[in-house]
């Protein structure tokens, strides 16, 4: 069975009950859809599980994309004749809204992995991918963090998107971006609970777009949607059970 994940951003617990409730083994596949760092208690945790786990595929959300962009400057020595200009002003700003955002505990826990360790999880950030282009039973699944921008700039052409179009974008649920009707875009980062009027933690469906954000850092839940079976698995955050 191939499974889809997003947003768990940091919640151990409740990716791992998760993972039990679908029964997830080696025969599975499991694509991530990014935010897998900040906000919760354990991102570090979470990605070394990510890493030791040949058939989970991580996508890049926007908070692995702004975690590289601070922890690749700060990983490099500061000596005597860089120390006065290494940093620009632009990295502190960079550094600032990614604290704002939730990436203080990420920073935090990165720092005490040593040399070796810090160097295997930003190579494994780099390694995400942008998108995912799937065909499953039939069914075109594509896979994308936050959703797909500039539609009528792009067209359908994958590729000419970028980080910005995928990764910060708020998407229009309510329009179908995709003209063939057996293709279903799948993505996270907006919370369910900001589109659906009943403010419920379900997955939101509308024009071929599926959210499974479900808000699992916030009190919601974190779901997994199976493509084979177009079935949902819910595991409630642990504020609430």
């Amino acid at each position: 069975m191939k499974y889809v994940i997003s947003d768990i951003h940091g919640c151990y617990a409740e990716f791992l009950a998760l993972l039990r409730e679908i029964h997830f083994s080696d025969s599975d596949e499991l694509y991530v859809l990014g935010d897998f760092l900040d906000r919760g208690p354990d991102p570090v945790r979470l990605t070394h599980d990510l890493m030791a786990r040949p058939n989970v595929f991580p996508l890049l959300g926007n908070h692995e994309y702004m975690a590289l962009s601070v922890l690749r400057r700060l990983s490099v020595e500061i000596t005597a004749d860089n120390v006065d200009d290494y940093l620009t002003p632009e990295d502190l700003l960079s550094y600032s809204y990614w604290m704002k955002d939730g990436g203080d505990v990420t920073i935090r826990q990165y720092l005490r992995l040593d040399a070796e360790q810090r160097e295997a999880f930003l190579e494994y950030l780099e390694e995400c991918e942008l998108y995912a282009d799937l065909t499953i039973g039939g069914r075109r699944f594509v896979l994308v963090h936050a959703g797909l921008n500039d539609y009528e700039k792009h067209g359908e052409n994958l590729e000419e998107y970028g980080p910005q179009d995928l990764l910060f974008t708020r998407p229009d649920y309510e329009r179908k971006y995709f003209r063939d009707l057996q293709t279903t875009l799948i993505s996270g980062h907006t919370p369910v609970q900001a589109i659906r009027y009943d403010h419920s933690t379900d997955i939101y469906r509308s024009h071929d777009n599926i959210d499974i954000d479900c808000g699992c850092c916030f009190g919601g839940a974190l779901a997994a949607y199976c493509m084979d079976a177009d079935k949902v698995t819910y595991v409630l955050s642990e504020t609430r059970r």
